[in-house]
């Protein structure tokens, strides 16, 4: 296994949400048909193919001493996300293409086998009073579940590139694009950046075919900063805090103790309650400006 020093990471992770589907369009197609085989509308196909063209020219700018670059593809096996890959594809030449994976652990959150319209409404009354990361659909998941396999799978996507089983040429930089759903994105995001739940009910769903871009800053720490604006981040409903946290990870170094010396975010968010001293370090304070005042005098 590389060390951390010896480490290629990946330039990008983008994580993109499937195109419309027919249950976008229409709820009832759930009652009727399996949630995992609903594909996309015409307009979803048209979305996710253009989300594709973009997603090209974010990977193709900005590259420093004309490096190459290649894609690498993960993706969730319901029929719209597999769909949504197939049109992104068409962006990209086999040359471009190191991988694609087939990821069941970014499948979409399980709402309980068919769903019906009337039971549903009701269902989601009770999870905006149970709260959106906890609430367990009957027969289903909670957010909470699906963090679970998500952290599942990016200690396996790490270890694939601690052991380079992406087959990646460490001489080209390497994007990864992960197609997944609105809220398998959401918690990837919040796994990433180490989020609290009340920061991840502030987040606004993905639009279809919408995507983010996480992107190694100047220091070596992944960020939205670095490829979206301040503006972007807000309308996602990024709180100041973090999108100061972004801002920071964009130039942050990886050095020792740089997380802790510079970003005490997190810090005040628990313990702000508490003084910025101990009273006994006061009394050592107030006992050398004594001792000093009294050598001068």
């Amino acid at each position: 296994m590389q060390s951390q020093s010896q480490r290629v990471l990946p330039k990008r992770i983008i994580v993109v949400r499937h195109g419309e589907s027919q249950g976008n369009l229409d709820t009832g197609a759930y009652a009727t048909t399996p949630d995992h085989k609903i594909d996309l509308t015409g307009e979803g196909i048209t979305q996710s193919r253009l989300a594709g063209a973009h997603m090209r020219e974010v990977v193709a700018a900005d590259r420093h001493d004309d490096r190459d670059w290649r894609v690498y593809f993960y993706a969730s096996p319901y029929a719209r996300t597999r769909s949504t890959l197939r049109e992104i594809g068409r962006s990209f030449s086999k040359k471009r293409v190191i991988g694609v994976r087939e990821e069941c652990r970014i499948r979409e959150q399980d709402f309980g086998n068919f769903q019906v319209k009337e039971r549903m409404n009701l269902i989601k009354e009770t999870r905006q009073r149970f709260g959106r990361f906890y609430y367990r659909f009957p027969e289903g998941e909670s957010a909470a579940d699906v963090f679970d396999r998500v952290s599942s799978f990016l200690e396996s996507l790490w270890r694939d590139i601690d052991m380079n089983r992406l087959n990646h040429d460490p001489s080209v930089d390497l994007n990864l694009i992960i197609v997944s759903h609105g809220l398998t994105s959401r918690v990837f995001l919040m796994k990433w950046f180490k989020w609290t739940v009340e920061q991840f009910e502030l987040l606004y769903n993905f639009g279809n075919s919408e995507f983010r871009v996480i992107q190694l800053g100047s220091g070596g720490e992944y960020s939205l900063a670095v490829h979206h604006t301040e503006e972007e981040m807000l309308e996602w409903g990024l709180s100041p805090d973090m999108v100061a946290d972004q801002k920071w990870r964009a130039h942050a170094s990886k050095g020792k103790g740089a997380w802790n010396d510079q970003c005490s975010l997190y810090l005040d968010t628990f313990f702000d309650h508490l003084p910025d001293s101990d009273s006994d370090d006061d009394d050592v304070d107030k006992q050398d400006e004594t001792d000093s005042l009294s050598v001068h005098s």
